[in-house]
């Protein structure tokens, strides 16, 4: 796990200056604690921040073949490292280090850019090809790892694990991209395919680009994809043999390190499934953490206390209380442009925790993506039967009419929503789970912009990037459509860009063994109701780990991560709620109706309306453009 940053000339060889590089490493020295280099020849330099996981001594990077023709920079783990070697060797590669950051070098000579498809793992990497005068940028399947790119003036392609190593770069020009800035507030995170600072891009998840000296700026190249397309015939008992193999074995290659290693254990079924495997494996006790709330209602260290006990772990839980906002700075550092999801106090605190005793530490994210786990997931299926049970021309007025009129109630439980549910299903599929995934809807979001802000966006509307990914999805039902929308935007965008940033604020290295690209691509294949029957979600998975753990931690009612926003704002916070709409960067953009802003902070406080998590959202917004572009 590393951080990596560089410069490549695309037009002529350039000399490459290396205190640039340095600099773009400095910015984000979190990422690698353990050590540092710079390589630099004509027209390119590459950079690396270590954060030694395995060959403690032989793995310093950037890397280079024996006759310098090939150069390596690389962040994160190629668990299949040891097969791919083996083969290689066969070949009659002949390997100076055991780390699988000389796979990449070998594999590249072997078998060029195909390499890629025989990595098993979470990497963003950049590899220099002095014969072709090529840079290779390449990113893992499901986008664990981050990669930064953008284009600069004097005609060079720089690039960094964080966005904060680009705006290091001098010639970097700050200025906002007013699109991104609408898919923030109506996601709460901006997604992969987009920035907030105009002309930097994030390789996507499954991509590689290829630059060449004297070509064009390329479009990048998708190597992978999930499919729905196709269903599995096989019998469910059958089904339920496989996973657990495919579980075993994604677990067991990530507990390959030569430094302590653990797992987070939440009491979940995902947590816990990944412990028992790692048990399972392991002659040690498995060392595990939690973090617990001083809120009942909040509070799950019973369950993982049960699932420690089950299976002897070595397990440390910390109680700590949701009135954690003094990380607001904290975050807004780590994540450079705003995010939103609350649950990312937590997640630094559990990878706080963790690092205190292990460097690597497995979690269980992921699961609710590829087996359909989440409560939106079900409220979808059973809308689209709804939808398909009444003619649009009787449900679109009927619904729409219903949803206008009918109080918003935002305080209550997701069913008993109805004006969102009213809306929900006078609109298509697409338009319903695009609207319930958002977090600030279109028709608030219309509100809060000033009329020029409108003006520029032109009619641009984020919703339209899930519609369009569900329209485009190899999929053969509604639930497919959803899932592969997820996997492809929130995953990356939000759950993925979480575990990341907040792992790496404490030098922690993050895995997620249920994205292991083979379970995902088993569970799209699954019948749909292998995964969702009922009310029950991760159905062949829940019935897959009875022989593991107790029916109370499998069949348990979800329960997430709520922060008292709320009152935050009307407590401790409410002068951050006056200066929002007031005096911030955020007002003096002009991107927002001012009287609107003053209206939400006003009527929040007061306790005429609950807006604490738009103003959450609006706060994050605040601290990065400070970050960003000054204040």
């Amino acid at each position: 796990m590393c951080g990596i940053a560089g410069i490549f000339h695309l037009e002529t060889a350039k000399p490459v200056d290396p205190a640039r590089v340095r600099a773009m490493l400095d910015a984000m020295p979190h990422r690698g604690p353990d050590g540092s280099g710079i390589w630099t020849a004509p027209g390119v330099g590459l950079g690396h921040l270590r954060l030694s996981i395995i060959d403690l001594a032989g793995g310093a990077q950037p890397m280079l073949t024996e006759d310098e023709s090939l150069a390596v920079v690389f962040n994160g783990e190629i668990y299949n490292f040891a097969e791919v070697r083996a083969e290689l060797e066969a070949k009659g590669h002949v390997f100076r280090t055991s780390s699988d950051t000389e796979v990449i070098l070998h594999g590249y000579r072997q078998w060029g850019e195909d390499c890629v498809h025989r990595f098993n793992g979470m990497f963003a990497f950049a590899l220099f090809d002095a014969r072709a005068q090529s840079l290779w940028l390449a990113r893992d399947r499901l986008g664990v790892k981050p990669l930064h790119y953008a284009l600069l003036s004097d005609g060079s392609l720089i690039f960094g694990s964080e966005l904060k190593s680009l705006l290091a770069h001098p010639l970097l020009r700050r200025a906002p991209d007013l699109s991104a800035v609408e898919d923030y507030m109506a996601y709460g995170y901006i997604p992969d395919d987009a920035c907030l600072v105009a002309g930097v891009r994030k390789l996507g998840a499954g991509e590689t680009l290829r630059l060449v000296r004297g070509r064009p700026l390329p479009q990048p190249q998708r190597y992978w994809d999930v499919s729905f397309a196709d269903r599995s015939k096989a019998k469910p008992e059958a089904l339920e043999e496989e996973l657990v193999a495919l579980m075993r074995q994604a677990v067991r290659s990530r507990m390959v390190a030569d430094v302590p290693l653990g797992a987070f254990l939440s009491g979940g079924v995902d947590s816990s499934s990944v412990v028992a495997l790692m048990a399972e494996a392991s002659q040690r006790a498995v060392q595990t953490c939690t973090i617990g709330f001083d809120v009942a209602s909040l509070d799950e260290t019973a369950y993982a206390d049960r699932v420690a006990r089950r299976f002897a772990t070595d397990h440390r839980a910390r109680i700590v209380s949701p009135d954690d906002y003094g990380l607001i700075d904290t975050l807004a550092h780590h994540f450079d442009e705003p995010f939103a999801d609350a649950s990312a106090l937590p997640t630094y605190r559990v990878c706080e925790l963790a690092r205190e005793q292990v460097t690597v530490a497995l979690s269980g994210d992921g699961a609710d993506e590829a087996f359909a786990g989440y409560r939106r997931h079900r409220f979808q299926m059973q809308g689209e039967r709804l939808r398909g049970l009444i003619p649009a021309s009787v449900r679109q007025p009927l619904f729409g009419t219903l949803g206008r009129y009918y109080p918003k109630a935002d305080w209550a439980p997701r069913v008993l929503r109805a004006k969102s549910t009213f809306l929900e299903l006078a609109g298509d599929g697409g338009e319903a789970y695009a609207a319930s995934v958002g977090v600030t809807p279109h028709s608030l979001r219309q509100r809060l912009f000033s009329q020029e802000m409108k003006s520029r966006l032109g009619g641009y509307r984020a919703e339209d990037r899930y519609i369009k990914a569900m329209a485009n999805a190899p999929a053969c039902d509604p639930l497919d459509r959803a899932q592969y929308a997820d996997i492809r935007i929130w995953l990356p965008g939000d759950i993925l860009t979480k575990t990341d940033r907040m792992s790496m604020a404490v030098s922690l290295e993050a895995r997620e063994p249920l994205l292991d690209y083979r379970l995902v691509e088993f569970a799209a294949r699954l019948p749909v109701a292998q995964r969702i029957r009922g009310n029950s979600g991760k159905v062949l998975m829940k019935k897959a780990m009875e022989p593991f753990l107790p029916q109370d931690i499998l069949y348990r009612q979800k329960m997430g991560f709520v922060t008292p926003i709320s009152a935050w704002f009307r407590g401790t916070l409410a002068g951050e709620a006056s200066a929002i709409a007031g005096g911030s960067a955020l007002t003096k953009t002009g991107w927002f109706d001012a009287r609107m802003l003053a209206k939400v902070a006003t009527d929040h406080k007061a306790g005429v309306a609950d807006h604490g998590r738009l103003l959450w959202q609006l706060l994050m917004l605040d601290k990065a453009l400070g970050r960003l572009f000054g204040g």
